[in-house]
């Protein structure tokens, strides 16, 4: 009880003192465009995000919640750990039981590699591993399953940035792929923000590619609100999806 009052303390004083402070929170969701930006040092820094996703096939998962969190180990680098718990339904089904699903966790690290400058963007790297031993038992004996991936951003305006990645991954059923996002961002006020995003992946012949957008507030500068929604491109398997989401971040010395 005495840590939930320290966090809702410092989550009312950072709303209290907006204008007080410049340096608002930066958040790898909604999109799917990871930031270059690193959690300050000696920040915890939790998101998390409510899913609703269709796939071909009359396949829908909840995802309850998406979680991330990020630890600023000094000014280059953070600990990430992530976790996307699931439920899946099968249309149209009747009376199926809905288990929770938890694919391998993983472990990661950020590392901040150049500062914008002239044509050169804001440049980071992202590696996470899986930790099979920290999922639901029919995954504990899945591949080693790994991510990594470049994050890039320029600043083309004080209104309008250019974030994208390129990145490699392997899932748990052993398929290593490409990927890449674009996203478009846009600060349509000092605490209003939205994006537009194409994002996909290429797996030899399986190839996918999807659009979303979304909409953010902040609150505070230590704090976060998120809603977006997106749709899949031709053969892509993804139908659509609807997410909401919360981030926020906290001093922990």
């Amino acid at each position: 009880m005495q840590k939930l009052f320290y966090i809702l303390s410092v989550l009312l004083i950072s709303t209290a003192s907006f204008g007080q402070m410049t340096d608002k929170i930066e958040t790898d969701r909604p999109d799917q465009t990871e930031s270059p930006f690193v959690v300050p040092a000696n920040y915890l820094q939790g998101e998390f995000g409510f899913n609703v996703i269709n796939f071909e096939g009359n396949v829908r998962q909840f995802l309850i919640p998406t979680a991330l969190l990020k630890y600023g180990i000094n000014r280059r680098m953070e600990l990430r750990l992530e976790a996307s718990p699931y439920t899946e339904s099968i249309e149209p089904v009747v009376d199926q039981k809905r288990r929770l699903k938890l694919e391998p966790v993983e472990l990661g690290l950020k590392v901040r590699l150049f500062e914008e400058k002239g044509f050169r963007p804001k440049t980071s790297i992202i590696a996470h591993a899986g930790l099979p031993f920290l999922a639901s038992r029919e995954f504990r004996g899945s591949a080693f399953t790994y991510t990594t991936r470049l994050t890039m951003q320029h600043t083309l305006s004080e209104v309008v940035s250019l974030g994208y990645n390129v990145g490699v991954e392997r899932d748990i059923e052993e398929t290593t792929s490409g990927f890449y996002t674009i996203a478009p961002g846009f600060n349509i006020s000092e605490r209003w923000y939205s994006y537009i995003e194409a994002f996909g992946s290429f797996a030899g012949d399986n190839n996918e590619h999807n659009l979303d957008g979304g909409i953010a507030f902040n609150p505070s500068p230590n704090t976060k609100i998120d809603l977006s929604a997106g749709f899949g491109l031709g053969s892509s398997p993804l139908k659509n999806y609807v997410a909401v989401g919360f981030s926020f971040r906290l001093p922990l010395k």
